[in-house]
This record gives structure tokens, sequence and C-alpha cells, in this order.
């Protein structure tokens, strides 16, 4: 089947790594989003593995569409609806892109439900039920330059929610941009790993789960177990291989997050423990400055403030050059990456990057910063 997984901006070649490494093949990396090939073992290993993915989609026909008219007929003739979309099953839809006579997603979804629902009705003479809520069926149409693409997607929820995190604070990191960045650092296990301000605790979580592959936690259903072709062999086979995989804790090493707000390192401590991690990590909850830890190297990394969602932008220069100090003072020799979302803070810590990658963050233009502390 061919397959679209949509993924943060700027982490699709990390994407991409694990769609190869999964079993998929015949990459192709867009902005925001890869395409793949894969057979069903693969489709569903995905869904227990991929931990950069936000969703997956498995595109079913291609038309050309350029109007109202084309639109229609091409839904109607471009997939077997009736095989696949039995009238006591519901369905949503969702639309994204335009063209010039389609440029209003509702009316063009509205069109893609009048389209299936009079095949039906004119074989049937019935039809399915649109549902919001809980639909068997989640139909997604993607309009760019005169031509439609239309895809079936394969989970309720998106894969970014673990089922780790009931508490967050007020400016989360969502755990596959946390997974992709840490894809980047490439920190395997091996070295101690630290986060100055580590919030809700994402990105240590993420970190360890990761480098111990341990797989996503599965969700309550998916929407590809209603479709036509669905291999519920396969499917619990690969399920089964996933959930059976022996993790073991016993060689981490030293893993310490630290968060100065008194309810935000609550809710750090209820996650590691959802997680089943509370054990591994060490959580203070003060001033990064009152880090010991003496090891010649590592990794730390940090998510602050950038003055936008959080904190004033004047007030944060002091916690920024607070910050470069400490680093430069306590713990030269170790890897620092840093998650800016203002450049104007960021030449305060007064060191040299190695390395910038633009990202995005909930909708915030940022760069993955890495720098060699000296």
């Amino acid at each position: 089947m061919k397959v679209i997984g949509s993924v943060p901006e700027g982490l699709e070649k990390c994407l991409a790594k694990e769609i190869v490494d999964l079993g998929g093949f015949n990459i192709d990396t867009y902005k925001r989003s890869v395409s793949f090939e894969c057979d069903y073992a693969t489709f569903y290993r995905i869904h227990f593995f991929s931990r950069v993915a936000f969703r997956f989609y498995r595109e079913i026909a291609r038309f050309p569409c350029h109007d109202r008219s084309s639109l229609y007929e091409g839904v109607r003739e471009s997939f077997n609806w009736l095989q696949w979309l039995p009238s006591e099953k519901t369905f949503n839809i969702k639309v994204t892109g335009k063209t010039s006579s389609l440029s209003h997603s509702h009316f063009t979804a509205l069109e893609i439900k009048n389209s299936i629902t009079d095949l039906q009705r004119s074989v049937w003479n019935k039809r399915s039920n649109i549902s919001l809520d809980n639909p068997d069926l989640v139909i997604h149409l993607h309009l760019n330059n005169d031509l439609a693409v239309l895809s079936l997607q394969s989970s309720v929820n998106s894969l970014h929610k673990r089922g780790y995190r009931p508490a967050v604070g007020n400016a989360p990191l969502k755990e596959n941009l946390a997974s992709g960045l840490l894809k980047i650092t490439e920190w395997n296990g091996t070295k101690p790993l630290i986060d100055l301000m580590c919030g809700s605790g994402t990105f240590l979580i993420e970190a360890i789960n990761q480098s111990l592959k341990v797989p996503l936690k599965s969700q309550k259903r998916y929407l590809f177990e209603n479709w036509f072709d669905f291999k519920k062999d396969i499917f619990l086979d690969e399920r089964n291989k996933a959930t059976k995989k022996v993790v073991t804790f016993a060689n981490l090493p030293k893993v310490i997050g630290c968060e100065i707000n008194k309810d935000v390192c609550h809710q750090a401590k209820v996650n590691f423990s959802m997680a089943g991690l509370e054990n591994y990590i060490e959580l203070l909850n003060d001033d990064f400055t009152k880090i010991q830890f003496k090891s010649s190297e590592g990794l730390i990394l940090c998510n602050p403030p950038y003055g936008k969602k959080l904190g004033d932008e004047n007030e944060l220069i002091d916690l920024y050059m607070r910050m470069g100090e400490f680093l430069k003072k306590k713990f030269s020799g170790w890897e620092f990456w840093l998650l800016s979302g203002n450049r104007r803070l960021t030449k305060h810590l007064k060191m040299k990057s190695s390395l910038k990658i633009p990202v995005s963050n909930g909708g915030i233009d940022c760069r993955w910063i890495k720098y060699l502390i000296r």
C-alpha cells in the first residue's frame, strides 16, 4: 500500500529514517510529510514504533479535480465505496488544501459526502451516517494544483499522544517533536542526560523509551481495523511482538531533570510514574544552577521560555546569561542542545553553536541548536 505520514516541520528526515528502519520503501519527503510504500506487517508495525509521526494515511485514489463536478465524479468513480463502506458503517471527512474553485473546506467535504451517499442510495436505497466523534472510516482529501488525493486515516487519535502525560505545563512540548529532536542528538543511552528545565518531563521520558526501543502504548482502537482488507492475523502478530518485547532499564546512565516550579515539578513526577520511569529519573525541584554532577561527557537539553508563550523577553535575558555561565563553568566537554524560539535571547548565552536545525514548535519558528561546551 502507499502511505503518507504527517510529521512536525523540520523532522521529515527523522520520520523517513524511521520508516526505512521499520520496513518501508520508496520513500519521498515533503514539507511536514513523508510518503512511502509498505506491506501490511510494516503498516501495522509503524503504529507501534514510529515515535515521530502524528498520523498515517493510506492513499486510495488520486484524480484530476478543478471544480465541483470533477470532485463529485472523481470521488464516486475512483474507489470501491460499496465494498469498503456498508450503509451501517459511519464515516467522517477531512479536507486540506484547495483549488481556485474549491476554496472552502466545508463545502468540499459536503460534496464528497454527497458523492458517496448518493452512490449508496442508488444501489441500496439507504446510506451511511456521518459521525463526528466515533466514525468507522475517516476519509481525507487533499487538494493541490487541480489534483485530488484521497486517503484513509489510520488512527482515531494522533500518535504523539502516548498515554503517559495527563499532566502538562503551560507550554508543553509534543511527544513526537521531543522524540525527533532527540534522534537528531543521537543520544543512545550510553552517556548521562540532563534537562535543565524539564517542565512536564517529555524530553526525558522520550529519551529513555526511545533508546530502549519501548513500543508506543497501543490505542484502544485503530481505524484500520474497520477497513475491508484488514489482516487481523498479521496485526495481532505484530502487536504481540511489540508487547512482548523485553525492556531492561539496568544499564541506563544517570538521567536528571530539573524544574524550579513546584506545581510543574509535581506534574513531571506524575508523568514519570505513568511512564513507569519514576525510579530511573532523578527529579530536582530547584534552579538548574543547583545541579551537582561529575562526568567528563554527557548530553544536556533545554527548552527554555522564548518570551512568547511564557516569560517576558527582557526578564529572560538574565536567565540565558546565567545558563551560559553555568554550563561553561560546570560542564566543559559536554554537548548542549537548546530549542530556541528567540535568537535575540540565544545570543546572551555567549556560546558558539556548531549546528542549527530549523523546526516548528507549536507554530513558532525555532532552531534546534547544538553547542560543544568549552
